[in-house]
């Protein structure tokens, strides 16, 4: 029983402490990672080197005057052997010791008989004693919402789950040296905001005490960052957090990771190459273009004129986002669905806005940005209306936002890109859950 398994590590921290060990010391020696000392080990080895190691065990194997150990850090895993003779703790070692415990280890590399690497320990100290077993030796971690609740745990159990989270770190941290090197500068911007706009999606709500008035955690970062185009900023982005008060599905999570860029003198067409160029290496393929309209006939059978503005979303979400699996470029959104998006010019009906949607995610969303305050205003009005006659998603008017735009903005061109979903594509992850260290669940309680 798990229960018991408890109160006999409790039993082993207890001797521990008893016998003058320090079972959570908070100064630990290591002078090499594993995944070094084994890409260097026939050098090291020769050179009986002493080596100073941490990690997590793994594995224990117990032979009476011999314990060999699976000692693993973020790098790799290596053996490390625990010989009596060699230690003067030894046997509160054998008698304390479980699998889970961390454990720092110093002495020289060598094979073993059978010639597996290993490390020789001369020194051996509980670096972190466990009080709990991990859940392989008792029950495994096979529920999945029990694997985003205990992330942590899964995380250690699965080196897929792991490598994902790894992959989600460098594919940002790609984006971001590519767009350092395009001239374009990392910006912040509030997240607790008066206004929740910049988007269409219903808001949390919060109160600052001090302040005695309502905030909202932003939807989107997109009129701070056009106010920086205001103040003369060219080339911005923004990586960071959104919080829509929305359902939770396989491309959906209340709070998520967006990337937005905004790029002064340019418009939408040179944003779509750009948006190639930069994502190409994560997303291979053909690369296909095709209008919203077309792909309304296409996939859906409808004709756009015959529908009533207020479907025409939910029937290209439900019936053709699903069916675009190749990288497609879906361009010339209407009006009413792009309250920041310029008008096409001979055709004011329609505006200068594409969706990269991939796999049946929207991966992209970008435009040509509106800069006409008169028209900026007519359309925020618009979304008011709709706000106050009970729709929670629209967009408010923002006064303080077209005072600023009433200063002049540069044309410019802006996207913003899901990065959950963007990973979530490219490590072929079934949902954006599995790329998200923490998604957000409902509490158990």
């Amino acid at each position: 029983m798990l229960e018991d398994i408890i109160r006999e590590r409790q039993r082993k921290l207890k001797n521990l402490k008893e016998a003058g060990v320090n079972p959570y010391p908070a100064k630990v020696k290591r002078t090499i990672f594993v995944s070094e000392a084994l890409k260097n080990f026939n050098k090291l080895s020769s050179s009986k080197k002493q080596l100073f190691l941490a990690g997590r065990i793994k594995a224990l194997r117990d032979q009476g005057n011999l314990i060999f150990i699976d000692l693993q850090d973020e790098s790799a895993k290596i053996q490390a052997v625990l010989k009596a003779d060699n230690l003067n703790n030894f046997k509160i070692l054998k008698q304390n010791l479980d699998v889970g415990d961390f454990l720092s280890v110093s002495g020289p590399l060598f094979k073993t008989q059978k010639g597996e690497k290993s490390i020789e320990a001369k020194t051996a100290q509980i670096i972190a004693k466990t009080l709990r077993p991990l859940p392989s030796q008792w029950h495994g971690l096979k529920d999945v919402e029990e694997r985003y609740r205990k992330r942590y745990l899964d995380l250690i159990l699965n080196p897929e789950v792991k490598q994902r989270i790894e992959s989600r770190s460098k594919i940002i941290q790609t984006i971001r040296d590519n767009l350092s090197k395009e001239g374009f500068l990392e910006v912040e911007t509030p997240i607790l905001q008066p206004l929740a706009g910049g988007a269409l999606a219903r808001p949390f709500i919060t109160h600052h005490n001090a302040l005695n008035c309502d905030f909202y955690l932003r939807i989107a970062p997109e009129l701070f960052l056009k106010r920086l185009l205001i103040a003369g900023f060219e080339k911005t982005f923004e990586i960071g957090r959104v919080f829509r008060n929305e359902g939770i599905d396989r491309d959906h999570n209340p709070e998520f990771t967006m990337f937005e860029l905004y790029w002064a003198y340019q418009d939408w067409e040179g944003l779509m190459k750009f948006t190639e160029k930069l994502l190409k290496k994560f997303i291979g393929g053909k690369w296909e273009k095709i209008t919203f309209e077309a792909a309304l006939k296409k996939y859906a059978k409808k004709d756009i004129k015959k529908l009533r503005p207020e479907e025409i979303d939910e029937i290209f979400k439900k019936e053709v986002r699903s069916k675009l699996i190749k990288p497609t470029f879906v361009t010339h959104y209407p009006k009413f669905l792009s309250p920041f998006a310029k008008p096409v010019e001979d055709n004011p009906d329609l505006t200068e806005r594409f969706q990269l949607i991939v796999d049946g995610m929207e991966i992209v969303n970008g435009f040509s940005e509106l800069n006409d305050p008169i028209d900026q205003r007519q359309r925020m009005e618009e979304q008011e209306r709709k706000y106050r006659s009970g729709n929670q998603e629209a967009s408010r008017l923002d006064e303080d936002f077209l005072e600023a735009l009433e200063y002049g903005m540069p044309p410019a061109a802006g996207w913003g890109i899901g990065i959950d979903r963007l990973v979530a594509l490219v490590t072929k992850s079934h949902n954006i859950k599995e790329v998200i260290a923490f998604p957000t669940l409902k509490p158990k309680s």
